[in-house]
């Protein structure tokens, strides 16, 4: 299913929202303020935002033509849940670049069928991709990554990183590129990030045997390669 980022300073609002999204089979991360969302939107580049208008740092809204900018966060599909149900506060929201807006109080099964229509627009209609390769099977569609019949449970994170890497067998890719590929040209970020993220692909490959897959290339950086380095 989808990773969704919840953005929505009433805790328990937010906690309900994630509650109910995972229990009907998609991952969340939460934020309570732009500041934290700002940093989780870089970080895990979700498949959508669901977006509170009035947060105590700043506005939603703003954030929202700032994201807007950004090519990476261009199609992110983007829902405005908010108290402010005039028609002005609506056509300001879609003129800045919501997809859907949802006054409060909503229902939740409004709500999730809100994210599959936005899920299934933005998707285009697309088959789902699976990539086979060492003995992983990694599904973008349903994010999932098997070895065999075991599940692999990564962070979002680290299934860009594997994804990425099972595109391109054998190609050695440096920690700059990597942050581009993966990171996106907009986020700034040290690179030995990604030596943290390789290190926890790895642990979780670690179980099934394919660890060494994800290989390190001295001097040059790193490489997904089936042949013993």
């Amino acid at each position: 299913m989808a990773h969704i980022l919840i953005v929505e300073d009433e805790a328990d609002l937010r906690d309900m929202l994630s509650e109910s999204l995972e229990q009907a089979g998609h991952d969340t991360l939460t934020a309570g303020t732009i500041g934290e969302a700002r940093l989780k939107l870089e970080d895990s580049s979700p498949d959508l935002l669901l977006l509170d208008w009035m947060l105590p740092d700043a506005s939603g809204l703003q954030w929202l033509r700032q994201i807007r900018r950004i090519k990476k966060f261009l199609d992110l599909p983007v829902i405005m849940l908010t108290a402010r149900g005039e028609v002005s506060d609506r056509v300001a929201g879609l003129d800045s670049g919501a997809d859907d807006y949802l006054i409060k109080p909503f229902s939740l099964k409004e709500l999730q069928a809100r994210i599959r229509t936005q899920l299934r627009k933005h998707n285009g209609g697309l088959q789902p991709e699976r990539i086979e390769l060492g003995g992983l099977a990694l599904e973008t569609d349903t994010q999932r990554v098997l070895a065999g019949t075991h599940e692999i449970r990564l962070g979002p994170t680290e299934f860009r990183l594997l994804k990425h890497f099972m595109g391109h067998p054998e190609r050695v890719f440096t920690r700059g590129q990597l942050l581009d590929d993966v990171w996106g040209h907009q986020v700034f970020i040290e690179e030995r990030t990604v030596d943290v993220h390789i290190r926890r692909l790895r642990k979780a490959l670690e179980p099934s045997g394919r660890a060494g897959l994800v290989q390190t290339v001295r001097g040059a950086g790193y490489r997904f390669s089936t042949r013993k380095s």
